[in-house]
């Protein structure tokens, strides 16, 4: 912030120069003028030109050619013109040429503070400070990605107030997995934005994941008023055709993604969920569409084999949630992919990839090998409970789904504490 504050100060210095400028010719300028005055010969110019025209008018009455009425308003006409020209020309004393230096310096200081409150209220130092943080963390030699978000942290707690902190540690939360302080982060950004179409998309995407992909009436409260700002916004008719695709309702999930793909700027978040619709007609029994990515190989992905211990088969009711999870093997992203079934279901075999992706930031196509979780909730809870089962597969291979070999993951355990 020091150089920026010498940088204003290096771009104030022309603007006080011009100010003290006039103070350096003033006494120039207050010699001339005085010389001027002083030798101004307006006055008796006008005056011998008012004796020219008044002789004139004399000889014009004497040879007959206006008569004394005449002569008279002429005259009463000359008299007024010459007495106004010679009123304009009357000046004021002339000031001396130190009169009024004062107000130069305070003039100089009022510029200097109107532009330091100024910038303020309208200039971008905050955000300056958020680039100076961030090449803090990047020059720092034990830099971390949990670093730069305790400093952000840092840097919202100063300037709250600041939209851009929200918008660098809302996508942060998001990719740590952080999901209850990304929807903070997200919340608050809203609250100084407004009510943006894309802002609430986003917050619906979010609460739709954390809700293990339910249309909760929140959501649905979230999807609505987006829709009505924006009709074709495709955050949420992805969201949308997620919650189709797992209803079983392949026809509608192909209709709302195919209008989201149609309002998607990004590449790879279109052709993942061009793969979703060629699943999708898969499932229909109809001949999938030649997408870009067909025509680039499959996109990356596993097939999982999930079965059921038979010692825990009648510990769970058929109707219990499936929930079959890829995560990377630090545990350091969201979940991956995620797929929704019933114990009813099993034993069955599932393919996880882009379009089972709960966020365009973490998908199976950012990482080599996963960690395969399949757990099976009573309560049809996302988050992991006491007495849920489950089953873990390190180490999975993330490679075209059409050359794969199907994973097993037996669900063969059951959960003592809440786990991530």
């Amino acid at each position: 912030m020091t150089l920026l504050w010498i940088a204003f100060a290096v771009l104030l210095l022309p603007a006080l120069w011009l100010l003290v400028l006039p103070l350096r010719q003033a006494r120039k300028l207050h010699d001339k003028q005085k010389d001027f005055e002083d030798n101004d010969t307006s006055v008796e110019q006008n005056i011998a030109i008012f004796e020219r025209r008044l002789a004139s008018l004399e000889a014009a009455r004497e040879r007959g050619d206006i008569d004394e009425a005449r002569f008279d308003e002429d005259r009463l006409e000359l008299e007024r013109n010459l007495l106004e020209d010679t009123q304009n020309l009357k000046r004021r004393p002339l000031k001396t040429y130190s009169s009024g230096r004062f107000v130069v310096p305070l003039v100089m200081v009022s510029v200097v503070a109107v532009s330091v409150v100024w910038y303020q209220f309208q200039g971008a130092e905050g955000d300056l400070m958020l680039l100076e943080t961030r090449r803090e963390v990047q020059a720092d030699p034990e830099a971390s990605l949990a670093l730069y978000i305790e400093r952000m942290e840092a840097q919202a707690e100063r300037q709250p107030d600041n939209p851009n902190v929200w918008s660098e540690l809302f996508p942060l939360y998001r990719e740590t997995g952080q999901t209850q302080k990304a929807v903070n982060a997200l919340e608050r950004l809203i609250d100084i934005e407004g009510r943006q179409a894309p802002l609430l998309a986003q917050l619906a995407q979010l609460r739709f994941f954390m809700e293990g992909r339910e249309l909760t009436s929140e959501v649905q409260a979230l999807v609505d008023e987006t829709l009505e700002k924006d009709p074709r916004q495709p955050t949420v008719l992805g969201l949308l055709g997620v919650h189709a695709f797992d209803q079983g309702e392949y026809e509608t999930a192909i209709d709302r993604w195919r209008r989201a793909i149609a309002n998607i700027e990004d590449q790879a978040t279109a052709d993942s969920l061009r793969e979703g619709i060629r699943v999708a007609q898969q499932r229909l029994g109809v001949a999938p569409e030649q997408t870009q990515t067909q025509d680039q190989g499959r996109a990356p992905g596993i097939v999982v084999n999930v079965s059921l211990d038979e010692a825990l088969a009648d510990s769970v009711p058929d109707d219990a949630t499936v929930f079959v999870t890829a995560r990377d093997m630090e545990g350091e992203l969201p979940p991956l992919a995620v797929v929704r079934a019933q114990v009813s279901e099993l034993p069955m075999t599932v393919v996880l990839d882009e379009t089972n992706a709960m966020s365009p930031q973490a998908s199976l196509s950012q990482v080599e090998q996963a960690r395969l979780i399949v757990r099976v909730s009573s309560s049809g809870q996302a988050t992991p409970q006491p007495g849920d089962l489950f089953g873990v597969h390190e180490g999975a291979n993330v490679a075209p789904v059409d050359t794969q070999q199907g994973v097993d993951v037996v669900v063969d355990r059951v959960v003592d504490e809440p786990t991530r």
